[in-house]
């Protein structure tokens, strides 16, 4: 019995089942060393007899797996591709690619958008000029809505004046501080997520480093990440953060020591004293809670051509949100940073309003609120936090309500 060389060499044979989009199917025979690309010139012969405009244009063409819907590669095997017996490929015509459009279409094109261009502010005054207002009660309404986070910023300001002015009235105000101050940085410890905190020590970086990280970047892994990298070499990336160990130290003596009786005279050199002090932990307060921008979306505007000064006033007046502050820096930019410092009217009827409220008075004399407000002040994602705590919660609260009432009068 004559065998021919090629067949007993070839492989084993597979039997395909080959479809086509007009639904015409039928069986190929090919061997596992067969190219797709042989097997895709059998398809097209095969389909001569079809509507196939041209079948032996392979490039024309291109072969699916059904079950994986992966295009095959015309210079694998049908081994290489793992085709398995009773497989079903699609033969499918490529689209042509788009032709480019010519110059007289293209500037034809331009002039189009053109004319259909949006009016700017100015046209759009010119063109409304003559018309009659109507419905102006309606406009007032609106301005009259102010929005609650603007305003709160405003408020924590002002606030934070008369705390400071209340606090240095109590004679154990520096040791108050201090004791507050260690307290918060005592939380802020329990705040560390423990799941990015993980992450980042399985990628090899130190626990003490990923938290110093995952604090400055407010727990997002990424960011810390990022900061972890860019200060690998930094001699001072060991550095405990400003505050967290003087701060504690600050606390510890601050217990040990006994403070000045509220009956005790002090001396006019004492007072003094006790006012640099409270002055010098007012500005380490304020240090400790300084803005920090997104870097990542810091970059992000920088890459749209706008300044390194201005892509961070527009984060620090949006609170971090990329898409609004690149919403204020394509607009008219209000308020601006300068408005942000700014306190709200202390003659005002909210103002006075919150003032008399009791739960507010009491809040104002507990040093933890001073420190809230601070916080609030330039981390203002931090807000929730404050609302959920026991001691600054309640005053937070009255705040809101006090507003969200004079406001819908």
């Amino acid at each position: 019995m004559f065998v021919q060389e090629e067949k007993i060499f070839a492989g084993k044979v597979l039997k395909i089942h080959i479809c086509t989009m007009d639904g015409t199917e039928w069986l190929e025979e090919v061997t596992e060393d067969t190219t797709v690309e042989k097997l895709k010139e059998k398809c097209l012969k095969h389909y001569v007899h079809g509507s196939l405009e041209d079948p032996k244009t392979l490039t024309h063409h291109k072969l699916i797996h059904a079950a994986t819907e992966r295009v095959l590669t015309d210079t694998k095997t049908v081994a290489d591709e793992n085709l398995k017996d009773k497989d079903v490929l699609l033969l499918i015509k490529k689209r042509p690619p788009p032709t480019p459009p010519k110059m007289a279409d293209v500037t034809s094109d331009e002039k189009k958008k053109q004319d259909n261009k949006a009016p700017d502010k100015d046209a759009i005054l010119k063109a409304t000029a003559n018309l009659s207002t109507r419905h102006t009660d309606r406009t007032v309404t609106q301005h009259n809505i102010r929005d609650f986070q603007t305003e709160l910023r405003k408020i924590l300001v002002s606030l934070i004046e008369v705390a400071q002015k209340l606090l240095a009235l109590n004679p154990d105000a520096v040791e108050l501080f201090k004791k507050a101050n260690a307290m918060l940085d005592e939380d802020e410890e329990d705040r560390v997520d423990e799941t990015a905190l993980q992450q980042l020590t399985e990628m090899g970086f130190p626990e003490s480093r990923a938290i110093k990280a995952l604090r400055l970047n407010h727990m997002s892994v990424t960011q810390a990440m990022e900061w972890l990298i860019e200060h690998v070499d930094d001699p001072s990336v060991d550095t405990p953060l400003p505050g967290q160990d003087s701060s504690g130290a600050a606390g510890a003596t601050a217990a040990a020591t006994p403070g000045p009786s509220a009956s005790a005279s002090a001396s006019p050199t004492d007072e003094s004293s006790r006012q640099d002090e409270l002055t010098e932990i007012f500005k380490r307060i304020r240090r400790k809670r300084e803005f920090r921008p997104d870097s990542r979306a810091v970059i992000a505007l920088m890459e749209m051509g706008f300044d390194e000064k201005e892509v961070i006033d527009a984060l620090r007046v949006n609170n971090n949100q990329q898409d609004a502050a690149c919403e204020w820096l394509l607009g008219d930019r209000k308020p601006s940073p300068e408005d942000l410092d700014k306190g709200i009217d202390t003659n005002s009827p909210l103002f006075q309003a919150i003032l008399e409220n009791p739960v507010v008075q009491l809040g104002l004399t507990n040093p933890k609120t001073l420190l809230a407000f601070e916080d609030m002040l330039e981390n203002p994602l931090n807000s929730t936090q404050w609302m959920n705590d026991p001691e600054t919660g309640p005053v937070m609260l009255q705040i809101s309500r006090i507003f969200q009432t004079l406001n819908r009068t």
